[in-house]
């Protein structure tokens, strides 16, 4: 694979390792508009299944 890189002229540069954080923030206005967001999403994908529960 790095022969068909350097064909290209292209150089490989090494990344930093991120770890990923589990914990989320979801205070202040950041946070309000993730939650808004991911509402609307979930209410709009799965808008037929809140349909039926609403009138069960």
């Amino acid at each position: 694979m790095n022969n068909k890189i350097q064909a290209y002229g292209i150089e490989l540069k090494s990344r930093p390792k991120i770890k990923a954080v589990k914990s989320l923030d979801l205070t202040g206005e950041m946070g309000k508009q993730i939650v808004k967001s991911e509402t609307k999403l979930v209410l709009k994908t799965h808008k037929n299944t809140f349909q039926k529960l609403a009138f069960m």
